[in-house]
């Protein structure tokens, strides 16, 4: 059915048509009708016209534009002697006359832009639709090999990474057992020691005998830092963690070499340090009672530096294996035993001589060997535990290359230690100088004051290393500081307020604690004045423990060992001024010093921070130290009101106990609650991190 002519528009409107040129134009019935033609043939060419007389060439053969050579896709159907023709969106029920090439040619082409090819893969196409798929059977083939290659790597990597985020998680779950266990241990062998240094005190006094055996004691720690000491912290253990990284036997072969040549080392300087025990004990104690005794004591005390050096060793292969438990308990054995030779030596009848001293005196043979035996127990104690790890020694000579590697920090370490250990000479001759015991009163106030620090500070200062490590690591600037700052606030809440109640209660500490056995109340009443002078320098000395922490996070050994040489120059003349006081006084001179030393430290180190690090943002700190402050001194004032209250109800003896824990609770109560009222930020996550030390 033909369709009806579509209305035309008016003939004003109408676009004129363009006419080909007359010798073009020929009858219709003359006219070939234009078919469609097949896919892939072209459109069918005119034949060309040439130029006649005088017309232009240009008119007579128009030149096709490039968009108008493409051949043109007509659609339509043959009606007779008329076809339907036009562009793809002409109506196909429009019937217009056939036209020539020309006029094809010269009518007005619409551009259709194609779109964009899609940059991804299609969602849902198959393969040979994909942009840029293989359109051969070779390469459809490839191409699926290559996507079953790289699906089967994807899931093998998946699997890897299951496989590692459950070790990963096992060994975090180990990682915080074994921190829980360590932590308990600390807290177990901190306890055990401070149970030994009173036991010490009750069964030889605070005396001429006491500061032998201290003077005797100290030799091999001080001897061993020399000889190993830094060497092993700051070379032996990091190489050995590098070695088990990168050897093919897990560094076997380095920890046995190490293990070979660090017997040999210690075997001869233990040899050599017990010949010339009389010149040691005569280069660091004065002459007098104590010193006879520390002359025999030092026979038997100083091949404790071999087995220290074992211990030290030991435990260093242990946690390069990722092993800490032992190594956390081993001291704990070491207290044991000799809380058990203390009791031996209280059970045995007569007191040991002391002028002269003999080393056949049975008292202090027992006393002498039953402390060796200890560092013996504590060094071997961790041998099964070294047997599990699968380590088994076997002697090997020679010097591994890589600790040269480690030169320049080993000879910073050495120089930190060595700086430090004439600070202690110096401090131990000018102790044993003055009234019998001075040396013994120095060791167990600082042994004091140091003990809320090993319970609350190390612990802060464990947790925050890591993170303050990585900062480092990663250039975080802005992260080192977050964690000082917080480090910083947090030991001032936490151990301000009992910096403070020691400074008041420190006679009732010495009183109450090392009045006991052979210990003279006169000299314990002298203990508590020394814990007195010198309990400020818990802050001070946390926070420098905090920087030294920042500086080796960074890996700058050098710094922390100029920071103490500062603190020992300044020390010493001190030390030698402190010989003008008189003899009972002179070792309270000696505590305010050391003590004072750490403030130096204090400042030194935060100044050397800001130089490293810029603007340490210490308004937060200033502002926590502040009203720490505050409340820290109505907290003293009312534990010095306890003091003043039981002062008339009987002797300071006698009141010595119930002064000290009602004072210590009051002056800690008015301090947290001063605190509370100042809305010190700092002071919830304090008693927080307090809370879960208590409950582990």
């Amino acid at each position: 059915m033909r369709q009806p002519p579509r209305e035309q528009p008016p003939r004003e409107q109408q676009r004129p048509r363009e006419q080909a040129p007359r010798e073009q134009q020929r009858p219709r019935e003359q006219q070939q009708p234009r078919r469609r033609p097949q896919q892939g043939q072209q459109p069918p060419q005119q034949p060309r016209q040439q130029p006649t007389g005088g017309q232009p060439a240009q008119q007579a053969r128009r030149q096709p534009t490039r968009q108008q050579r493409r051949p043109q896709q007509p659609s339509g159907r043959n009606y007779g002697s008329s076809t339907v023709l036009g562009p793809p969106s002409m109506d196909e029920t429009q019937i217009v006359p056939t036209r020539t090439a020309d006029q094809w040619a010269r009518q007005p082409t619409r551009k259709v832009e194609a779109p964009d090819p899609p940059s991804g893969p299609i969602p849902g196409a198959p393969l040979e639709q994909q942009p840029g798929a293989p359109r051969t059977a070779n390469e459809r083939r490839a191409a699926a090999r290559r996507e079953a290659a790289l699906a089967a790597a994807a899931s093998a990597t998946k699997r890897r990474a299951e496989r590692r985020g459950g070790m990963l998680q096992a060994a975090g779950t180990s990682i915080a057992k074994a921190g829980g266990s360590m932590a308990i241990a600390t807290l177990v062998s901190r306890l055990t020691g401070f149970l030994q240094k009173v036991l010490l005190a009750a069964a030889l006094g605070i005396g001429a005998l006491n500061d032998g055996f201290n003077a005797a004691n100290n030799l091999p720690n001080m001897l061993l830092e020399f000889v190993l000491g830094g060497v092993l912290t700051s070379v032996a253990v990091p190489v050995m963690v590098r070695a088990r990284k990168e050897d093919p036997d897990g560094g076997e072969a380095y920890t046995q070499r190490l293990l070979t040549m660090s017997i040999a080392v210690l075997g001869a300087a233990t040899i050599v340090c017990v010949i010339a025990a009389p010149l040691l004990i005569k280069l660091t104690v004065s002459s007098g009672p104590s010193s006879d005794v520390a002359r025999v004591l030092a026979y038997l005390l100083l091949p404790e530096i071999f087995f220290y050096g074992l211990s030290a060793l030991f435990n260093a292969i242990l946690n390069a294996r990722d092993v800490f438990g032992p190594t956390a308990w081993s001291s704990v054995a070491n207290n044991i035993v000799a809380i058990a030779t203390l009791a031996i030596y209280m059970a045995m009848p007569g007191k040991p001589s002391l002028d002269p001293a003999s080393i056949s005196d049975p008292k202090l043979l027992v006393l002498g060997v039953g402390t060796t035996l200890g560092i013996v127990v504590q060094a071997f104690v961790v041998v099964p535990s070294l047997r599990r790890s699968k380590f088994r020694f076997r002697w090997r000579w020679g010097l591994d290359s890589r600790l040269s590697e480690f030169g320049k920090l080993a000879l910073w370490s050495i120089a930190y230690v060595g700086i430090s250990q004439v600070a202690v000479i110096v401090l131990s001759r000018v102790s044993t100088t003055g009234s019998p015991g001075g040396l013994t009163i120095y060791n167990l106030s600082w042994l004091l004051v140091q003990l809320p620090y090993a319970v609350i500070g190390f612990s802060l200062l464990t947790a925050i290393l890591p993170r303050m490590s990585r900062a480092a690591a990663d250039g975080d600037t802005m992260g080192v500081l977050g964690d000082l700052s917080f480090a910083t606030r947090m030991t001032t809440v936490m151990l301000g307020p009992i910096s403070a109640v020691m400074t008041v209660l420190g006679p009732q500490v010495g009183l109450a604690m090392f009045s006991l056995g052979q210990s003279d109340p006169s000299q314990a009443a002298r203990l508590g004045l020394a814990l007195t002078t010198s309990a400020f320098c818990l802050l001070p000395y946390t926070i420098t423990m905090v920087q030294m922490r920042v500086f080796y996070a960074m890996k700058d050994s050098r710094t922390p060992t100029l920071i103490m040489a500062i603190m020992v120059l300044v020390k010493i003349p001190l030390f030698l001024l402190c010989l003008l006081l008189d003899s009972d006084h002179l070792i309270y001179g000696v505590t305010f010093v050391n003590a004072f030393g750490f403030v130096i430290g204090a400042v030194v180190g935060q100044v050397w921070l800001r130089r490293r690090l810029g603007d340490l943002d210490s308004k937060p700190v200033l502002i926590t130290m502040g009203k720490t402050l505050f409340a820290t001194i109505w907290g003293a004032a009312a534990a010095l009101l306890i003091v003043k209250l039981f002062h008339n109800f009987g002797s300071a003896l006698s009141v010595a106990w119930p002064t000290l824990i009602i004072g210590a609770i009051v002056g800690l109560a008015v301090t947290l609650g001063g605190m509370w009222v100042l809305r010190v930020a700092e002071l919830t996550p304090a008693i927080n991190r307090i809370v879960r030390l208590v409950k582990r």
